[in-house]
Parts: C-alpha cells; structure tokens; sequence
C-alpha cells in the first residue's frame, strides 16, 4: 500500500492507497515541535484504527511546504516504514513542465495538484482552485505545461485578520447568508468573506479561462472548497483528495522510469 503525505502549514492530509483505490484518508495539525517518533505512534494508531499496520504501507510518496518537517518524515518512512520516500520537489518526474520564470519558487503542493488533472484525471487545459490557508489558482494547459497563478489569503485567514484587529467585530461561523445585505454584524461578515470569496474565484477563473483560450475545466480542492462551491457556480468537479490522488500519480510515475 502507498502512504501519501500533504505536509501544510496548518494542517497535514494523510491517505493509503491499495492499488488506484484511496482506502483510508486522515488529516492532523501541523506540529513542528513533534519528533519522528512522536509521529510514528500517531500514524500507528491511525492505521490500526482502519484495521491497517505499518507492514501493510511500503512505498511513500510526500509533498511538502514545511521545510522543516520534510526531513522528520523522511526518518520516519526510513525506521518506521523501512522504504525511501519520494519528495516531490524541483526535478521530480510529475508528466508536466513547469513554465514559471523560476520552477523552484513553485510549492510542491501546487505542482501535485497540477500534475493529477492533467495526467489523467481530467485532461487540460484546466483551472486548479485550492481553497486552503491560502486561496491559490493555478492554471494548466491543454498540452499540461503549468503556466502558474494567483494566490490570495484564504478565508480563515481574512475571517482571523478581521477579529483580531477590529475592536468590536466577533468570529463567526464561515456558511453562506442568504443575502448579500447583511441585516446583521453575524450576516454582514458571511457575506463580506463568503460570498467576495466567491465572487472572487468566479471573476478570476474567468479571466484565467480567456487567457487559457477558452473552454478550461475548473477543480475545486482544499478544506474550504464546500463553503463556496453553490456561490461560485464555476466548479466542474470538487476534489477534496486531489493532492493525495496527484502522490499517487506521480509516484507510479517514478516507479515506470
């Protein structure tokens, strides 16, 4: 079984496949004071939690955008797993090329969720949308080269900026209001940060979509991808293992090369 690993800021997105079948998905918080071990009893008691052991995983495939944290993993696949992981990172085999001024300033993230719906899931050209702690789009080509995107503060991240600076303004829960009037502070905030974030994303994807020439499939991925999905009204399809399916694709490629 392959273990694919999404090493966030905020959060870390786990999956075992058997085959192309996704069996088992978890998500963490993002602990950069955890040591390997630390992880390893977590993982262990996850697994068994699915009927799984650490026997049944031997292959690994990561992606990450926390430095920091990429090598605790590596020693943990090496004494826990027994197997070498696969990094993705800069000159990773990923089927496609990677036509930012400097591929290297290209989180891992991003590649692997261009690289899913353009090797095989749906084809190009096709609009990423990652609706995580960021908000990031991304934009791949009929031919599947990555041309790059825009990236934006998510919504937590606005919701949290807008408390914590505003003197008399409260958190509130992220759900569509009924109207874009808010009658109320609560309903007033709903719509300010839901329904602008999904008039955001739709103004975006169309000026992505004509640059792109026209006829673009567009993925939602990301926690917060739900929140927006009706209001946007542009989503083709939401994937919320898009990243966790993009591991897998690229590591069957590393396995063919």
């Amino acid at each position: 079984m392959l273990l694919a690993l999404d090493i966030g800021k905020h959060n870390i997105t786990l999956g075992v496949f058997d085959d192309e079948r996704l069996v088992a998905t978890w998500r963490l918080s993002t602990d950069h004071a955890k040591m390997p071990d630390e992880y390893s009893i977590m993982l262990t008691q996850l697994l068994h939690l699915r009927g799984m052991s650490v026997n049944d995983v031997d292959a690994v495939a990561l992606c990450s955008v926390v430095p920091p944290l990429t090598p605790t993993f590596v020693e943990l696949c090496r004494r826990f797993f027994g197997v070498e992981p696969l990094v993705v990172g800069a000159g990773t085999r990923t089927g496609i090329r990677i036509l930012y001024d400097n591929p290297r300033d290209v989180g891992a993230d991003r590649i692997v969720d261009a690289a899913a719906p353009a090797m095989r899931l749906y084809g190009g050209p096709v609009i990423v949308v990652d609706r995580g702690t960021a908000t990031v789009i991304d934009a791949v080509t009929a031919g599947g080269d990555y041309l790059g995107g825009a990236i934006t503060p998510g919504m937590t991240i606005a919701h949290d900026a807008l408390f914590s600076n505003t003197s008399q303004l409260r958190r509130v829960e992220l759900v569509s209001p009924e109207t874009a009037i808010g009658r109320n502070t609560i309903h007033a905030i709903q719509a300010g940060i839901v329904l602008g974030y999904a008039d955001l994303v739709r103004g975006m994807v169309g000026r992505f979509d004509r640059e792109l020439g026209g006829g673009a499939k567009v993925v939602a991925t990301g926690g917060m991808a739900h929140i927006i999905e009706k209001e946007a009204g542009v989503f083709d399809d939401v994937n919320p293992d898009l990243t966790l399916t993009g591991l897998r694709l690229i590591h069957e490629m590393a396995l063919s090369s």
